[in-house]
């Protein structure tokens, strides 16, 4: 499923190839802080997007594997980007960016452990702590 999106502004702007519609959640204190709640991101590995505007592109290197990206014109947030290990390359953008939603589907829920307690989703879900996420998918030293 191919899905375009873009910023509030719109001077950021992408096209995505093959869009998995499975997404998942990330409560972790940087997601909480970056996105004002919850991080409700889609997995899009670098090598199915493309983007225009990339002069209105600004990153902070957010930890020592990721950074997050922002439109520099109206200060959406565009992606939490892994920069080390074997993920490295992939984004996590918000669903909110995609000009369309429909069809995604929920299905995992990272650092429960930090969820914020005003938010409570319906059904059912993989869940992981914080501790078994950085077991999982932190980069090895």
């Amino acid at each position: 499923m191919s899905r375009t999106g873009k910023c509030l502004c719109g001077a950021v702007a992408f096209e995505i190839k093959h869009l998995d519609p499975e997404f998942g959640t990330c409560h972790c204190k940087m997601c909480q802080r970056w996105a004002g709640s919850a991080l409700l991101g889609l997995t899009i590995p670098a090598d199915t997007i493309k983007f225009t505007g990339t002069e209105h592109i600004r990153r902070f290197q957010s930890s020592d594997w990721a950074e997050r990206a922002w439109c520099d014109k109206c200060g959406a947030g565009l992606w939490y980007r892994v920069t080390a290990g074997p993920e490295a390359g992939t984004y996590h953008m918000p669903v909110g960016l995609l000009d369309d939603t429909s069809g995604l589907k929920m299905i995992r829920e990272i650092f429960t452990d930090e969820k914020a307690e005003v938010v409570d989703f319906s059904g059912e879900r993989n869940t992981m702590t914080g501790e078994e996420v950085f077991a999982l998918y932190a980069p090895k030293e």
